[in-house]
């Protein structure tokens, strides 16, 4: 006699090839089929164009915009015109700067006004004031920055406080007239 065990594998074996003839096979079992891509509609959205980025370009400060336009206004009126510089201070060199020496040119004359601004680095500064101070001129702190100005016994001119020539140094900038009270007519950058 066959053992039950023996009559039960072999019957369920039986089945399961039964089961596997009738359930079929594709028409090319040896090679996968690859998957299909996902259609794409055909009037794809677009995404909304990225307008160009503004290019602001700061404007260039001029004799007659370094200053205010009241200023300007009583110097022309006076019958003076300004020249552009080279801004040095201390063998600081500011290329970047400008300095304005208004005056009338149509008289020999050493009579003017002058006005300055640049942007200047804190190393820039350092050197410059330094250099100043070595010079014999001196320093006076104040809410606006550090001010240099020329010692009084040596200005060629001085302002109702007794101030000539004077620098003051901000947080990256440099202003510079010929006396301390002038420094307020400096409006740049506006």
């Amino acid at each position: 006699m066959i053992p039950r065990a023996a009559v039960a594998a072999a019957a369920t074996l039986l089945l399961a090839l039964t089961l596997t003839a009738c359930a079929g096979q594709p028409a090319d079992a040896g090679t996968p089929t690859p998957k299909a891509p996902k259609p794409t509609p055909t009037s794809a959205v677009q995404p909304a164009a990225t307008p160009a980025p503004i290019e602001t370009t700061a404007p260039e400060p001029t004799c007659e915009t370094l200053i205010s336009p009241g200023t300007v206004d009583a110097l022309t009126e006076a019958g003076w015109t300004a020249e552009a510089k080279e801004f040095v201070i201390g063998g600081v060199s500011l290329p970047d700067g400008l300095l304005c020496f208004w005056a009338d040119y149509t008289v020999a004359s050493d009579h003017g006004q002058l006005y300055g601004w640049s942007e200047m680095s804190a190393a820039d500064a350092t050197e410059a004031q330094a250099t100043l101070l070595a010079e014999g001129w001196q320093r006076e702190d104040g809410p606006e920055g550090i001010y240099i100005t020329e010692n009084p016994q040596f200005a060629m001119g001085v302002d109702e406080e007794g101030y000539g020539m004077t620098y003051l140094f901000g947080d990256g900038w440099v202003k510079f007239a010929d006396t301390k009270q002038g420094l307020i007519l400096i409006e740049w950058p506006g």
